[in-house]
């Protein structure tokens, strides 16, 4: 019996295709912009039982570029039936992989892009262009409204396998109507020269590479400690389903953890549902650059096929992602989700003196569950821990090539940082959303707000050192509105107020904040606007299966409040409820010139620790690890 939340095979996902095809809402001007699962009613995932009565059902969004019209469809793949169908008028869905090839090659077959070309640099020839789409979001200019647009932005290769990123143009952005596929006009900023010096990171242009790394083996004898079932995962006492969509790519579906025999219910599902990539310069060839890259561009389509020994080391199983192009044709990423285990170093030690076989140590060990995608120029890791203790980690590493700027000679622009000859790199923020929807033992779950705080100085605190952890149970979701807050240690705890560990207390789950940040724009920028998510570090609501997107269902150039703003306004109570909780953080990115060609990878996330879950250590149980043969040096960290 399959998992009902496994994600849609390659023959479901053609079979929703040709169901769509067989009732007429495919056209050749359609785009098939996503199909992915259409999970059943939690209720009937929770009950364990039944499973295979449950009907495979599909979501889809269609764009149909001759009347500028998006559709949703939901299709019963077991019966092969369209269920429903509507419009949803004056929205712009994500831009599909199709249409970024495709306007690459709009732009360099434009007559007025190669006229600008010529005009600012003598440039001829488009064959050493490179085009990036950029999504051309919404800054108040209403004559644009309903139009499906991109604002690409255009560089110069020195020769066809040079890194073309080291060349920008700055002076020239061309506006592409995407339903036309046509350059509508080319907006000129003044001229810039283009930056005199290449620069290289492939390893077949990089000389003098190091030649003292020496080999480094991971090897399991045995095999992984993992168990595959299809995307159904077993690992030590961990249980999960793996999923993966078009667009929040890399999902994770009914986590539980065995203890005392019984499968313990921690998180329904956990999937980033939005970012945004704001940048700092308001001059105009730059200001629009604000990236949705989940919403506008789909970071499942965007996702990597990983390659053994460079993305993941050591014994791999990989899971291939099964989607479609726009035109409803099967596209596999092969190996676009890497499973291994991981060495951790020390999961807990103690000596006693007093005891003869001292010490006891036990290394940590921790599986690790990654997806990587390519947004044009950057690349970010989605990477998921588990450890033996019951802890859950995410962690975002960013890695890719800056988005430069040119300049002229001697020019040191403000808001950004010079990096080569005549190129700097804008500073810029990352946000990132994620939507965690608890099950804590049930879904009858609170959400604290706990704060540390030191005691007053009275006669109860006479040598002033007195501190305390205070829980704010958190009623509704205006009152879940929260930021970090350094000064008390803040943090958030999920409780189930119905479920009781073995001093009484109830069972939870804290959230730890890891880096994070504040947006530096005004709230009244447009980015914000849109991206009304970055307003509040932590937003707690009701569990609705319509509501999974931060930034709601279509942020590519929408007009803002929609999402989380917009859905919190109601004002809805969350105590002891169905909740999810919603986590914004922040990569603040002052350009270096360490950082260029390509940059090193940077980190950001969270970590989920059981408090009060558990009676007592869950990694109390975990065996002591064979000793090692006495090597030429040991090392025990």
């Amino acid at each position: 019996m399959s998992h009902p939340l496994e994600p849609l095979s390659a023959l479901e996902v053609s079979r929703a295709v040709a169901t769509l095809a067989g009732a007429g809402k495919l056209t050749p001007t359609t785009r098939v912009v996503s199909v992915m699962l259409k999970e059943p009613p939690k209720a009937a995932v929770h009950a364990g039982t039944g499973w295979d009565a449950l009907p495979r059902e599909a979501a889809a969004v269609l764009f149909d570029n001759a009347t500028n019209s998006c559709f949703e469809a939901e299709l019963n793949l077991t019966t092969e039936a369209l269920t429903a169908f509507k419009h949803v008028p004056g929205v712009q869905p994500t831009m599909t992989i199709d249409e970024q090839v495709e306007c690459e090659a709009a732009v360099l077959n434009s007559p007025a892009f190669a006229d600008a070309l010529r005009r600012h640099y003598g440039i001829t020839d488009t064959k050493l262009v490179m085009v990036d789409i950029w999504s051309a979001g919404y800054y108040g200019n209403a004559e644009e409204r309903g139009m499906r647009l991109a604002r690409p932005l255009c560089f110069v290769r020195s020769d066809p396998t040079d890194n073309g990123y080291a060349r920008p143009i700055e002076g020239i952005r061309p506006v592409v109507d995407l339903n036309a596929m046509k350059v509508i006009r080319v907006e000129e900023f003044g001229p810039w020269p283009l930056p005199p010096e290449s620069c290289n990171y492939a390893a077949d242009r990089v000389p003098d590479k190091r030649a003292d790394i020496k080999p480094l083996a991971i090897t399991q004898p045995d095999g992984p400690g993992f168990t595959l079932d299809g995307n159904s995962i077993s690992w030590q006492k961990w249980n999960m389903v793996i999923g993966f969509n078009a667009r929040e790519g890399l999902t994770l579906h009914h986590i539980r953890y065995r203890d005392g025999g019984r499968d313990r219910s921690i998180l329904y599902r956990a999937s980033m549902t939005e970012m945004v990539v704001p940048y700092a310069d308001p001059n105009p060839t730059q200001v629009r650059k604000n990236a949705f890259d989940v919403g506008e561009y789909g970071m499942g389509m965007c996702a990597n096929s990983l390659r053994l020994g460079c993305d993941c080391l050591g014994y791999i199983q990989y899971l291939d992602a099964h989607l479609c192009d726009s035109r409803g044709k099967p596209l596999k990423i092969e190996n676009a989700i890497c499973i291994h285990e991981e060495d951790y170093g020390i999961l807990w030690k103690h000596t006693d003196r007093r005891l003869p076989d001292a010490p006891e140590v036990r290394r940590s060990r921790r599986l690790v569950i990654s997806s990587i995608s390519t947004v044009e120029n950057y690349e970010y890791g989605f990477f998921w821990y588990f450890y033996q203790d019951g802890n859950i980690q995410f962690e975002i590493k960013l890695t890719g090539i800056l988005s430069l700027g040119a300049t002229n000679p001697g020019e040191k622009p403000p808001f950004g940082t010079m990096i080569a000859p005549q190129v700097y790199a804008p500073s810029h923020q990352h946000f990132f959303n994620v939507r965690l929807d608890f099950d804590i033992d049930g879904t009858a779950n609170t959400v604290q707000r706990i704060d540390v705080t030191p005691d007053p100085i009275d006669e109860s605190n006479p040598y002033e050192n007195a501190f305390r952890a205070r829980a704010t149970a958190l009623e509704t979701e205006s009152h879940a509105r929260g930021n970090l807050h350094l000064e008390t240690a803040r943090t958030w705890k999920v409780i189930n107020p119905h479920v009781r560990n073995a001093v009484g207390e109830p069972v939870g789950y804290k959230f730890f904040p890891g880096d994070n940040c504040f947006p530096f724009a005004s709230e009244n920028a447009w980015w914000r606007k849109r991206a009304g998510f970055v307003n509040h570090h932590v937003w707690v609501t009701p569990f609705n299966e319509s509501e999974k997107y931060a930034a709601g269902d279509y942020p590519n150039q929408s007009t803002g409040g929609d999402g989380l703003v917009k859905w919190t306004a109601a004002d809805r109570p969350v105590a002891d409820t169905d909740v999810v909780f919603w986590y914004t953080f922040g990569h603040t990115h002052i350009p270096r010139p360490e950082d260029y060609p390509v940059m090193p990878t940077a980190y950001i996330g969270f970590l989920l620790k059981p408090n009060g879950f558990f009676d007592l250590n869950p990694a109390n149980d975990v065996p002591p690890s064979e000793p090692a043969k006495k090597s030429l040096t040991t090392c025990c960290h």
